[in-house]
């Protein structure tokens, strides 16, 4: 028991100092290669800040133990928009400025829907999952060339991209791969000592997943959304956001799925995906329908909040083995 705590503490902290490594480097290489401000920044939005979760999903389908990867995924949806933006949003009110922030809103809403249509009938197959990894390249593709370099957003990004700029190029190089193979030894350290806390207590793989990876793979955004809300950069913090959920619903989840196809227990779906899907549709509501204001205030921030802890609390009074 406490090797399997050693390695979740350990794995968690090595994960995010790789990941963090891993932005760096991706983001000062694509400088390099001339991309634009706002094509870098899409590229880490979509890959960078879900990538934790991606290699901790892709492990621990290897291994058997889909509850984890699909815990952590949806899981991370859950805190990314109940304890991240609640967070954030109750420091500091966030105004929705970027058309491509105000277009994925509504879209991380439709993909959910579309995820639920495959996760329906308690399985998800490679066809499905080859679909969802098609999804995210299509969604990838469409923000990076067919949006403005004069969006709101691409100003934010060019402000932050400058500084990673003033990396040498082989020092880029050097952070994006010492970071990749970090993530995969840390990730999957991680998964085994995740799935030994569960197998002492004798809960199932699906709970740990969604607290205790989850939220550890979630502690990047919240510090990035954090500092950039500071910065007065609203839209990045929920440009990383909602490019986080998207990712996560469709590369993570979809990963996992070409590893090994999912079997899935109709618990997670009826209070954890669901879940997920009211808080989307709730962030759609607050950013879109409150007095046709586009703000997410102090008040909105405390409901998300007050939900990811009422939610987390019930999680938690439930505990018991749940096969997934």
């Amino acid at each position: 028991m406490l090797l399997d705590i050693i390695y979740v503490v350990v794995g968690l902290v090595v994960l995010l100092w790789s990941a963090d490594k891993f932005i760096d480097g991706a983001a000062a290489t694509a400088s390099y290669l001339g991309m634009s401000p706002l094509m870098v920044g899409m590229l880490i939005v979509g890959f960078g800040t879900s990538a934790p979760e991606m290699i901790v999903s892709a492990f621990a389908a290897a291994n058997g133990n889909p509850g984890i990867a699909l815990g952590n995924a949806y899981g991370s949806n859950i805190a990314n928009i109940g304890l991240v933006l609640g967070i954030t949003a109750l420091l500091y009110p966030l105004s929705v400025g970027s058309r491509i922030v105000r277009r994925e809103i509504p879209l991380l809403a439709l993909v959910l829907l579309i995820c639920l249509g495959f996760l329906y009938d308690l399985s998800l197959n490679r066809v499905e999952a080859g679909i969802m990894l098609l999804a995210i390249v299509v969604i990838m593709i469409f923000n990076t060339f067919y949006s403005n370099d004069n969006d709101i957003l691409a100003d934010e990004f060019h402000s932050d991209i400058q500084a990673e700029a003033k990396t040498t190029p082989g020092k880029s190089l050097l952070w994006l791969i010492t970071g990749l193979l970090l993530l995969l030894v840390s990730s999957k350290y991680l998964v085994n000592g995740a799935v030994g806390i569960a197998e002492f207590f004798g809960v199932s793989d699906l709970i740990i997943g969604l607290t205790i990876v989850a939220i550890g793979t979630s502690l990047p955004e919240l510090a990035s959304s954090i500092a950039a809300a500071k910065k007065g950069e609203p839209d990045i913090v929920l440009g990383n956001i909602i490019g986080s959920c998207l990712f996560n619903a469709l590369a993570v989840v979809g990963i996992a799925g070409i590893i090994k196809p999912l079997s899935i227990d109709k618990i997670f779906l009826y209070r954890d995906f669901s879940t997920g899907l009211v808080l989307a549709l709730l962030l759609w509501a607050f950013t879109f329908g409150i007095r046709g204001k586009s703000l997410i205030s102090k008040k909105a921030g405390g409901i998300f909040l007050l939900a990811y802890i009422a939610y987390t609390m019930y999680l938690l009074s439930t505990m018991q083995t749940t096969t997934v």
